[in-house]
């Protein structure tokens, strides 16, 4: 008789049982750790070690959903990856807390770090006291932390996501996020009396991009907006199902820049490439489908010669602001396209 199932094997097993060394059309990802709640993963190798920055996900006495408030995070985490194949990662604790940010007031979102010259460097969104999303930065000597916050947000960033990207010695800072994430309250770097949001024809709210200074705690030059054009050289538009929502991120292949994101809304995380870190990017294809849960969060590394997406879902809690991390192989074809990943297991039909 035909049983359905879920296929849950995980990328190391889909590999060394069929001794492929390249990732199949479409993997399937693996939790990484399932004791506490984590989210917004943002994955680097430091000294051929796989780290994961984190936000650490809570219930807390905000239940309201509108505007992501229910997103009530108090520190991020950083954790150690023995494998992403199989293993569980190893938390190492928090990296920071609300409490220890002179100028926040709640909701420590997504994280992202970096090292130069021997120190390591975590960019994090926070509201202010007057509920504004601000990037604010701290230093540390290790990459675990513990890491010591400026006493005031950066100037001239905003919003939500933080994304360093360095190339050829120079760092570039991504940042910007739609609704809760407040890029809409914004425009050429002024904040507005209230919300702007474009109509579904015109060209969709752009994320933003500036050159760090050299002391990696300020913006060496105002940011600029992250362009992604359709194959016909034109932005796309609000109503496009694959535009910008939050969580940019970007990684190099092959001389290739390559610029991650999720649309928010459309539950997808996508890509678009060019010749770069300014962009524009042309916009690629899909390279996850929607998971369990509203959100996604995208971050890319290769580690041990192969390319690994991180993210999460909430299918374990079965509540969106409970997400747990995961992370599955792909890989880059020769035409710049990516394998795809799949963001709920395939359900397969056999007989037995």
């Amino acid at each position: 008789m035909k049983v359905i199932f879920a296929t849950l094997l995980g990328a190391a097993l889909f590999a060394g049982c069929c001794g492929r060394q390249t990732a199949p059309e479409r993997m399937e990802a693996r939790y990484l750790y399932t004791a506490d709640y984590m989210a917004d993963p943002s994955a680097h190798v430091f000294d051929d070690t796989l780290y994961v920055y984190a936000s650490h996900d809570r219930l807390s006495e905000v239940t309201d959903p509108a505007d992501g408030a229910h997103f009530d995070m108090v520190d991020c985490h950083v954790l150690r990856v023995a494998d992403p194949q199989k293993g569980e990662a190893e938390d190492l604790g928090a990296a920071l807390s609300l409490e220890q940010i002179p100028w926040a007031a709640k909701q420590l979102w997504a994280p992202d770090a970096t090292r130069r010259e021997g120190r390591w460097y975590l960019y994090f969104p926070a509201k202010d006291s007057t509920g504004i999303f601000r990037i604010g930065v701290a230093a540390a000597d290790r990459p675990e932390g513990p890491f010591t916050a400026q006493p005031e947000p950066m100037e001239g960033a905003y919003s939500i996501d933080p994304a360093v990207f360095e190339d050829e010695g120079a760092y570039y800072l991504y940042f910007g996020g739609l609704q809760g994430g407040q890029l809409q309250r914004w425009r050429d770097n002024a904040l507005l009396e209230e919300d702007a949001l474009p109509e579904d024809d015109e060209p969709a709210l752009a994320p933003r991009v500036a050159r760090l200074s050299e002391g990696m705690l300020s913006l060496a030059e105002p940011s600029r907006p992250v362009q992604i054009l359709d194959a016909a050289g034109r932005p796309l538009t609000a109503g496009d199902a694959h535009r910008f929502f939050e969580a940019a991120w970007l990684h190099k292949h092959a001389g290739l820049y390559y610029f991650v994101y999720s649309t928010g809304t459309t539950h997808l995380i996508c890509y678009a490439t060019g010749d770069s870190p300014y962009g524009p990017f042309t916009f690629r294809g899909e390279l996850m489908s929607p998971v369990e849960g509203w959100t996604t969060h995208p971050s890319t590394v290769e580690y041990g010669g192969r390319w690994y997406l991180f993210h999460h879902d909430s299918a374990l809690s079965g509540r969106s602001p409970l997400r747990s991390l995961k992370a599955a192989e792909f890989s880059h074809r020769d035409d710049g396209t990516l394998t795809p990943v799949a963001g709920k297991p395939e359900r397969k039909e056999t007989d037995h």
